[in-house]
């Protein structure tokens, strides 16, 4: 199994930056990919930013070109860049990881950090 915590979350303005990690423990050898969803107050969890194994990154549409995935296998560490951020990025901001383990896949999740925007 796989244990991921959060951290870097905060508030700051409209037009500021925050780099939130996570931090991932356990099986890591059996994680394939790990990604970024947040969810804001009223609304469904959302996929934000993932990126493989193979370090092929994929981004929402609402974040392209402002938000950056990147991983540090030597810390165990995947990040998430945000710039240029808006109100409307304010939601807690969970970490995923995908395991592979034998012939079965698991979704493991951390427990959140809140990301307030002020306009």
């Amino acid at each position: 199994q796989v244990q991921l915590v959060e951290s870097g979350g905060g508030l700051v303005q409209a037009g500021g930056s925050l780099r939130l990690s996570c931090v991932a423990s356990g099986s890591i050898v059996s994680i394939i990919a790990m990604g970024w969803y947040r969810q804001a107050p009223g609304k469904q969890r959302e996929l934000v930013a993932t990126i493989t194994s193979a370090s092929t990154t994929n981004y929402a549409d609402s974040v392209k070109g402002r938000f950056t995935i990147s991983r540090d296998n030597a810390k165990n560490t995947m990040y998430l860049q945000m710039n240029s951020l808006k109100p409307e990025d304010t939601a807690v901001y969970y970490c995923n990881a995908k395991e592979l383990y034998g012939s079965n896949l698991y979704n493991y999740w951390g427990q959140g950090t809140q990301v307030t925007v002020s306009s």
